[in-house]
């Protein structure tokens, strides 16, 4: 069906309805400090969606800092990207692997306080305006440090700047204090087709 100009007149009097309700919906919107997020879920995407984050606060002149708490022992793009230019951000690579991998639970509660400690220097530091926790729900969801330690710090946090805490199983003492949560949800992933990792999609 060919649309004829009063169809044309209809929607634009219909989006000039819609405009007029979101600009009423914003004008009722006016709080503004640092949000607590999280990502978390099965599915793929989590830290990449923090990085990209990251990338948007740099865009503002924000000064950000990435603490990694798995992923350390990985060689990743984004590793060699952020290591490679120190003048960005401040990237914390703390981590020493997967548990499977460690096999060693003494070292891996103390890799785990370690990049905490450093965690709450940068949260606590004014001068950064966004700090990523990357698969510090790995952490927590094996009890390696304790949530109510990381909560009741949280609760407490300075409001000046966003935090984002990435990994799959998070703990729901920490998505009740969230500002943000989002759920990645995996509905096709070619690692189960027998593909292995591919470079700049997977790390």
């Amino acid at each position: 069906m060919t649309e004829q100009p009063e169809d044309y007149a209809r929607h634009n009097a219909r989006m000039k309805r819609v405009q007029a309700a979101r600009e009423r919906i914003q004008a009722r919107h006016t709080l503004e400090r640092g949000l607590l997020i999280v990502h978390t879920g099965n599915g793929k995407g989590k830290s990449s969606s923090a990085f990209g984050m990251a990338i948007r606060s740099l865009g503002w002149g924000m000064k950000v800092g990435i603490v990694q708490y798995v992923k350390g022992s990985w060689e990743t793009g984004e590793k060699t990207f952020f290591q490679a230019n120190p003048d960005l951000l401040t990237f914390e690579v703390m981590g020493e692997g997967f548990t499977w991998d460690t096999q060693d639970r003494a070292r891996d509660i103390a890799a785990a306080r370690a990049a905490w400690e450093r965690s709450k220097e940068l949260i606590l530091d004014p001068e950064y305006d966004f700090v990523i926790l990357d698969e510090l729900n790995i952490v927590l969801r094996q009890d390696t440090l304790p949530i109510d330690e990381i909560v009741a710090f949280l609760k407490d946090r300075p409001l000046t700047k966003h935090i984002c805490i990435t990994g799959r199983g998070a703990k729901d003492s920490l998505i009740e204090i969230a500002d943000l949560v989002t759920e990645f949800g995996e509905v096709k992933h070619p690692y189960k087709a027998g593909f292995k990792a591919q470079k700049g999609v997977e790390y």
